[in-house]
């Protein structure tokens, strides 16, 4: 019998159950990780989590690895030559996006900020470990998303509504949404054993 997984993790795609396994939940504090994440949940809006992790290698070549600064310089040029790459999803909004959110990042970066603080400070800096013990208690967003997608709006981020930022808090391990009969579950919870007991609340609370 195999270890049990979340749901969305069963019939799924080889390279869904790879990211399941490995990354979904881990906590991120890079720069380049959690832009990269912040990217691909907003590439993925209106479409399968599937279409965009078989885009991933595509989308880290035509974003150069997402970095930041060179992004941020994107010309024209370079922007009609994403809405022609067949590696990443031609969707002029989103690559628009992409393209300003690394220059808001630049912003956040020269008033002495970083883009972990700025969002790991909505779950006080520690991850939190909900235990769902449905598919359906998952929720979409949350009060915490819906504050993030605020003040990431007002530093000049875009694609960040409130269920894109709660994508990006189960991507980057800001909350571990792994449902409890998921070998995962305890695995993540194992990974930070000096979290106190006050950051295991539900999302919903």
């Amino acid at each position: 019998m195999g270890r049990g997984r979340c749901a969305w993790a069963y019939e799924s795609s080889a390279c869904e159950i790879a990211y399941h396994d490995d990354e979904w939940g881990v906590p991120c504090r890079s720069e380049r990780g959690l832009f990269e994440r912040l990217i691909l949940e907003a590439a993925q809006a209106g479409l399968s989590w599937r279409t965009v992790l078989d885009k991933r290698e595509g989308y880290r070549r035509a974003f150069v690895g997402f970095d930041p600064e060179r992004i941020a310089r994107f010309d024209e040029r370079q922007r009609a030559a994403l809405l022609a790459d067949a590696g990443i999803v031609r969707n002029r909004l989103k690559i628009d996006a992409a393209i300003a959110n690394a220059r808001a990042l630049l912003k956040l970066r020269e008033r002495g900020d970083s883009l972990a603080d700025c969002l790991w400070g909505f779950v006080d800096g520690q991850p939190v470990h909900n235990h769902w013990r449905e598919p359906g208690e998952v929720p979409a967003s949350t009060a915490t998303s819906a504050a993030m997608s605020r003040e990431l709006k007002r530093l000049g981020f875009r694609f960040v509504g409130p269920t894109i930022c709660y994508a990006l808090m189960q991507a980057a391990g800001m909350v571990n949404d792994h449902l409890i009969g998921c070998f995962r579950h305890a695995e993540i919870v194992a990974m930070a054993p000096n979290d106190s007991l006050s950051n295991m609340r539900a999302q919903t609370r």
